[in-house]
C-alpha cells in the first residue's frame, strides 16, 4: 500500500530540519517512477538546491567480495570519532529480479555505522542501471546534503562500468583491491586507473600482507604510466585492513588532502558543474527512452521489428531509424 504524500513545502522542512524519517521518505518519492511524484519530486528538488553543495562526496568501489562495507563501517566511525562529522552512505545494491528491491541490505553489512545517530545508510536497488548506481543516486545525494550531512559515500555494486557512473558525480573516487597484484592488475582496465583518485589495498593482514605489499608495489609502477590528474594530482596506492582498522586513519588524510588540493586549485566548481550539466543530459535521454517506448506506433510495431532483426531480414540500424522515424512523425508531446 502506498504511502500518504506530504506536500513539497513539508518534504522540503522536514529534510532542512534534518529529520531522518523525512528525509527516507523523500528519497522514496525521489526515487518513484508515478508520474505524481516526478512532478512533486522536482518541486522538492529544485527548493533545496540552494542547500547542497557543501559536502565532501566520495565514491568507493571495486569488485564484488573485496569489503567495501566492512571498510565504510570502519572508515565512519573514524570519521564520527575523529572529526563528528554527519555522514551518509548511499549503499547500491544488486536488485532482486523478483521484487526489483535490494538484495544485500547493506546496514546488516555496516552494524556500528547503522546505530549512530550521526550517520544515515540507503541501501537502493540498482534496477539494472548501468554502472552499478541506481537511477536516482545524484537526487538521493543532493537531499542528504541538504539535511546537513557533512560526508556522502556512494558504494557501487562492483567494478566495471560503475567508476564511470561515480566519478560523474563525486569529487574523489577510491577503488579497494585485494591482495594479488599479478592476476588483478592483468583483469584492471587502463581507463579504471585513468578514473580513480586513489588506490587501497584490503585485508593487507596476516598472511596477505607480504601479497598486498606486492600488489603496491606493482599498481605504484602502473600508475606512473599515466599521465596526473586534472591540476596534477597523482592517485596513491595505500594498504589497509577493514578488519583491523590498519591504514584507514592514512586513507582518510588522503581524502582531505585531495579535498583540499581541489579548493586550492579551483577545480571544485567547474568539475561540479560540468557534472550537473551531464546529469541533466543523463536525465534527458531517459525520458526520451522512456515516451519513446510509450509511443503507441512505436509499441505497434516494436515486436515486428525486434523480429525482423532477430531473423536478420533487416539491419539494427535501418530497423532504428524505422521506429525513431514513426516516433517522430507521432508527433506526441514527451511526456505523453
Amino acid at each position: 500500500m502506498r504511502t500518504r504524500r506530504l506536500s513539497a513545502e513539508q518534504y522540503v522542512s522536514g529534510v532542512l530540519g534534518g529529520d531522518r524519517a523525512t528525509l527516507a521518505r523523500t528519497i522514496t518519492v525521489i526515487e518513484s517512477d508515478l508520474p505524481s511524484d516526478t512532478e512533486l519530486s522536482a518541486k522538492i528538488l529544485d527548493a533545496l538546491l540552494p542547500h547542497t553543495g557543501k559536502s565532501r562526496r566520495i565514491g568507493v568501489t571495486g569488485v564484488p567480495g573485496v569489503g567495501k562495507s566492512t571498510f565504510l563501517d570502519k572508515i565512519g566511525m573514524h570519521i564520527l570519532r575523529e572529526r563528528g562529522e554527519k555522514l551518509a552512505v548511499l549503499s547500491i545494491d544488486p536488485s532482486s529480479p523478483v521484487t526489483g528491491g535490494s538484495i544485500l541490505g547493506d546496514k546488516t553489512r555496516m552494524e556500528k555505522l547503522s546505530a549512530e545517530p550521526n550517520a544515515f545508510i540507503r541501501p537502493s536497488p540498482s534496477r539494472g542501471s548501468l554502472g552499478g548506481v541506481a537511477g536516482r543516486t545524484r537526487e538521493t545525494m543532493l537531499l542528504c546534503e541538504a539535511a546537513g550531512f557533512n560526508n556522502i559515500w556512494i558504494e557501487t555494486v562492483g567494478v566495471g562500468q560503475s567508476e564511470i557512473a561515480v566519478r560523474s558525480m563525486t569529487d574523489f573516487v577510491l577503488l579497494l583491491l585485494l591482495p594479488g597484484a599479478g592476476d588483478e592488475l592483468q583483469g584492471i582496465k587502463r581507463g579504471i586507473l585513468e578514473l580513480v583518485d586513489a588506490i587501497a589495498i584490503n585485508k593487507a593482514d596476516n598472511s596477505q600482507l607480504e601479497r598486498a605489499q606486492l600488489a603496491k608495489a606493482q599498481y605504484e609502477s602502473a600508475l606512473h604510466l599515466f599521465s596526473p590528474g586534472p591540476g596534477g594530482w597523482t592517485p596513491p596506492v595505500l594498504l589497509c585492513s577493514a578488519q583491523t582498522g590498519r591504514g584507514i586513519s592514512d586513507i582518510w588524510e588522503c581524502i582531505l588532502q585531495h579535498d583540499k588540493f581541489q579548493l586550492q586549485q579551483g577545480l571544485r566548481v567547474e568539475i561540479r558543474r560540468e557534472q550537473a550539466l551531464a546529469a541533466m543530459w543523463q536525465m534527458i535521454n531517459a525520458e526520451l527512452e522512456i515516451a519513446f517506448r510509450r509511443d503507441l506506433e512505436v509499441q505497434t510495431r516494436l515486436q515486428q521489428m525486434e523480429a525482423l532483426v532477430r531473423s536478420g531480414r533487416i539491419s539494427s540500424f535501418t530497423a532504428a531509424r524505422t521506429l525513431l522515424s514513426e516516433f517522430r512523425d507521432s508527433g506526441r508531446p514527451v511526456n505523453q
